[in-house]
């Protein structure tokens, strides 16, 4: 249901077109709210942001745009935009939150910086990684930008763009080890334990699903006692999950909303690359990153990235914490071979267990939504 704008209030926005953005963006709207109840938070998002106490104007971080094709995506998103735009022109508007996207939150930053809104960008585009010629238009567009990764406030800060490490949501959370504990008896018996992780969308769950699950099956031939859980994001990704496998493979099987108990019930995790890699180093625990593509995206990243690293907890680390098959457009066979040298030696996930301790040092005492909250109200206020 979308709110009517009240323009006797001063407003700040917030705009996400991803699940992970919508995920991102309502803790630190709850904290808004809590800290600055005589603003009025809009939100074109999701059903996160919305639950957090948002006045939603639009809904455009649902996962089943995701599952749309490539083009019919892109003309969802520009419409939407085209939207934001326009409702920009009818709001007293105080601060714009980009979350993420920067491909569709660039034009609406245009629109909002006309109207004299302060922008405050959560989570930095990652353009240290590809696409640098889009510094100049970032420091047109930008006010201050909360940086979820330790080193990108000096990366920005060398560029003239403001920015502040605010942790990550994902790491700076508290977990009740008793409560996974109690949890643990609703996942399988059997060892070694493997949880797959497909991605958080429904695309993702596509490309990814049948190279994760012929790894486990290798797994398997090699050990009859393996025992391995899919881990479904969301209702959308469990219905792929269903429809893709039909029948599932002896010895594995599905489980919903239950990240952080599937991670610590296993031996091992092959994720997808994404934030879910950081909910495992949340915990430290032995892993692999992987993200299937086309011959032709695995050839155009080798020019386009260019980071050393792809997977989030190797940035953090600045070395090759986690085995990474990222892009990967090859078959099982050299995950498979990297998870048998993990199973086989427990001394090889033990150092990667000590690493990746040693790489959340960073992260130590931040308050992600409290700081995100913060840096805003700071910003208007300058």
């Amino acid at each position: 249901m979308e709110s009517p704008v009240d323009t006797s209030v001063p407003a700040v926005l917030f705009t996400a077109f991803e699940p992970s953005g919508d995920a991102l963006a309502a803790p630190v709207i709850e904290a808004m709210r809590e800290s600055h109840p005589e603003w009025a938070i809009y939100a074109w998002g999701g059903p996160r942001m919305e639950a957090a106490g948002a006045r939603m104007a639009g809904m455009t971080a649902e996962d089943g745009a995701m599952g749309l094709g490539a083009l019919a995506h892109a003309r969802e998103v520009r419409k939407h935009v085209g939207a934001i735009r326009r409702w920009i022109k009818g709001c007293r508007l105080m601060a714009h939150v980009p979350v993420d996207s920067p491909a569709a939150n660039f034009p609406i930053c245009k629109a909002s910086r006309k109207m004299g809104a302060k922008i405050v960008h959560l989570a930095a585009p990652q353009l240290w990684a590809w696409g640098g010629w889009r510094v100049r238009k970032m420091r047109k567009l930008t006010d201050h930008v909360l940086c979820l990764l330790p080193f990108e406030p000096r990366w920005f800060g060398e560029r003239g763009i403001k920015g502040t490490f605010v942790g990550h949501p994902a790491i700076n959370r508290t977990l009740d080890a008793e409560l996974l504990k109690e949890r643990l008896h609703g996942l399988p018996s059997g060892a070694p334990r493997i949880a797959l992780f497909p991605g958080s969308r429904t695309q993702e769950g596509r490309k990814n699903l049948g190279l994760l699950v012929r790894v486990f099956e290798d797994l398997r031939d090699r050990r009859s006692t393996l025992s391995g859980v899919i881990v479904a994001a969301s209702p959308q990704v469990a219905e792929v999950v269903a429809k893709k496998l039909g029948e599932f493979p002896i010895g594995l099987s599905m489980v919903s909303n239950m990240r952080d108990e599937a991670i610590a019930w296993s031996d091992l995790a092959i994720a997808v690359s994404g934030t879910v890699t950081l909910d495992i180093m949340r915990q430290c625990h032995p892993m692999i990153g992987v993200y299937r593509t086309s011959v032709l995206s695995y050839l155009g990243s080798k020019v386009l990235l260019r980071t050393k690293h792809k997977l989030l907890p190797n940035i953090i680390a600045g070395e090759r914490v986690v085995p990474e098959f990222v892009p990967w457009c090859r078959g099982p066979a050299a995950i498979t071979s990297k998870a048998q040298w993990i199973l086989n030696d427990s001394k090889h996930g033990a150092a990667q267990q000590h690493m990746l301790r040693r790489s959340l040092g960073a992260y130590k005492g931040h308050k992600f939504a409290e700081e995100c909250a913060a840096a805003i109200a700071e910003t208007i206020r300058q």
